[in-house]
Formats: structure tokens, C-alpha cells, sequence
């Protein structure tokens, strides 16, 4: 059995690195994008964002820098989690509507100016001030950054393969051989883990010496979030190449399911304000639970029993689309 599984993914292996392209590009490209964004983010937005903390009846009382434009209000029940959010520079105020009471970082220059706001306003609100380290925005979407290469190296990398060798008929070349399904399905598997760890640790790190992000948790930590990632994305993509022959027709699925999860996990900015039906959606696709867990340890110092659950629904969807995936295989494809 181990020789059979040994020669599949040794095989997969070099014809992944003698790919010049496919291999310069798995790499590239997210350095690219890391580099846009510094770029493009390395001054800080013009939309103000201030918590409330409140119950909804209270908002009859709230101050009138509520109605001002350019400010974004977002509501929070955590008021523990909301003050972490100043202390990393991510909210610019807090407001406790029913206490009357407000935090701000003293060493951020728009909670000052949105502070000078609410005090014109009613200058009898109680203040506390926190210091904490500015998070800037790409130190936030490297994670995110990571989490997404992570998701098309594996659904395209696997996905498209396996239909091409099912295409061209070696699939049904394999079938002759003592060679299974479930080792067949355990070799690609295994093969693409090694290559998009190994891809996700030199981007991850190149970008991390290169702009100098921060990191507040452990790196093994980190390893282990993007390897059950990277699992779960490469199970999910066995799946769909599971029986089709068709490349337009697999590109179609992996595309329409890569899009909303890229929308809709948090990649590029926060669901928090966005509508509480958008969110509990985005809690079933396994995007968002890399993004959210790489995101607290890196940007929280979170360990990994704090992001357990994330890990444990990654790999409890892997094993359903593993096992769904050897059950469905098909040598010859679209019973031909």
C-alpha cells in the first residue's frame, strides 16, 4: 500500500515543482498583492468607526455625533471585545450609551478627533483611556491574504488535475493497476499539503520580514490553522473533481463557490455591521474560519486551544468531504 501511495505522490510532487509557471506563480502572486495593499493602505481611511455598546431602546438618547456623516457605528455586546479593538487602533471610540461612559486610545489621532466630537456634544461622559499597538491594515490582511492562496492553490491545484488526467484517460490507465481510490485520493491529498504549506510559510515569512507585521502568537501556532486550512480545502476539492471530466465544467463549480467565500469571509475587510443573516452564512464556509483563526493569532497572540473550534470544524469538514469524495470516485467519469 505505502509503495503504491509513495509513487502517486512523488509523481504529483514533481510534476507540481517542474511546472516553472504554475510554481513562479503560486508564489507571486501573493506577494504582489501583499505589496499592493501596503501600498495602497499605508495611510489610514477617512471613515471614522465607533463602537456602541447599548441596549437598543437606549439609542432614543444617543448623542448627536451619532447623525454626523463619515462615521461608521457599529454595535457590540462584548464590551471586552470591543475595548481590545481600541487598544489595536481597529475602533476609533467606544461608546457605552447607557453608562455614559466612553473609551479611546490616547495615542490614536482619529479617536482624539472623534472624541473632541462627542465632548462637544455633551461634555458629561465619562472617559477611559487604553494604549495598546496599532495594527495597521496589512498587518490585518496578510492573514487573509494567505488564507485565500491557500484556497485556490488547493481547490485549482487538485481539482483541475484530477479531471485532467481523467480527460486524457490516465485515470482509467490507474484503474488497471492495484492502486485504490482511497490511496489514490490520500496521495493527491498529501501532495498538495506539502506544497502549500511549504508555499504558505515562505510567503508568509517573506512578507513578515519584508514589511515587518506583526505577530503576536506562536508561528507553530499559525502553521497548524493553515495546515487544517489547507486540508479541508484540499478535501473540499476532491470532492468536486470527484466524477466530472469536464475542465469548463469543474473551473465553473470551484469558480462559483472561491467567489462568495473570498465576499463573504472576511478577506479584505470586517462583516462586523454587516447583517446578522450575512454573517451566520458566513459561519458554514471554511474560508472564514481560517481567516478568523490565523487573524486572532497573529493579530491577538490567540493560542490554539482559544481557536479550537475553528481547527475542529476545518477538520470535521475535511472528514465529510474526504469520505464523500473516495465514496463518489470515479476512474472513468460521467459513467463513460
Amino acid at each position: 500500500m505505502f509503495k503504491r501511495f509513495y509513487s502517486v505522490f512523488s509523481s504529483r510532487n514533481k510534476e507540481f515543482f517542474r511546472d516553472r509557471y504554475s510554481f513562479m506563480w503560486s508564489f507571486l502572486f501573493p506577494f504582489l498583492l501583499v505589496f499592493g495593499f501596503a501600498f495602497m493602505f499605508k495611510t489610514q481611511s477617512d471613515l471614522y468607526q465607533v463602537g456602541i455598546i447599548s441596549q437598543q431602546d437606549a439609542y432614543i438618547n444617543k448623542p448627536h455625533v451619532m447623525g454626523l456623516k463619515h462615521i461608521k457605528f457599529i454595535h457590540y455586546e462584548d464590551n471586552t471585545y470591543a475595548q481590545d479593538l481600541i487598544r489595536r487602533h481597529q475602533l476609533d471610540l467606544l461608546i457605552d450609551i447607557d453608562a455614559h461612559h466612553y473609551w479611546v486610545n490616547r495615542t490614536s489621532p482619529k479617536g482624539y478627533i472623534v472624541e473632541r466630537l462627542l465632548l462637544a456634544d455633551d461634555s458629561q461622559y465619562n472617559r477611559t483611556s487604553v494604549e495598546g499597538t496599532y495594527i495597521r491594515y496589512i498587518d490585518w490582511v496578510l492573514p487573509g491574504i494567505i488564507a485565500m492562496s491557500i484556497m485556490y492553490s488547493c481547490l485549482f491545484g487538485v481539482g483541475y488535475a484530477i479531471v485532467r488526467y481523467r480527460k486524457n484517460g490516465v485515470l482509467k490507465r490507474f484503474r488497471a493497476t492495484p492502486i485504490r481510490a482511497g490511496e489514490f485520493i490520500l496521495a493527491h491529498l498529501c501532495s498538495r499539503l506539502l506544497v502549500v504549506m511549504f508555499s504558505s510559510t515562505v510567503i508568509y515569512l517573506g512578507t513578515h520580514f519584508i514589511f515587518d507585521t506583526l505577530m503576536f502568537g506562536k508561528f507553530w501556532h499559525l502553521f497548524v490553522v493553515f495546515f487544517a486550512g489547507a486540508f479541508c480545502m484540499t478535501s473540499f476539492s476532491l470532492l468536486i473533481a470527484a466524477r466530472t471530466r469536464s475542465e469548463e465544467l469543474t473551473g465553473g463549480l470551484l469558480n462559483i463557490l472561491a467567489w462568495p467565500m473570498m465576499g463573504l469571509s472576511g478577506i479584505w475587510f470586517t462583516l462586523e455591521g454587516a447583517p446578522r443573516g450575512l454573517q451566520q452564512v458566513s459561519e458554514y464556509l471554511p474560508l472564514t474560519h481560517i481567516v478568523q483563526a490565523a487573524r486572532k493569532v497573529s493579530n491577538e497572540g490567540a493560542s490554539l486551544v482559544v481557536v479550537q473550534h475553528h481547527i475542529w470544524v476545518l477538520l470535521l469538514m475535511s472528514a465529510v468531504f474526504l469520505g464523500l469524495a473516495a465514496w463518489l470516485f470515479d476512474w472513468d467519469s460521467d459513467g463513460r
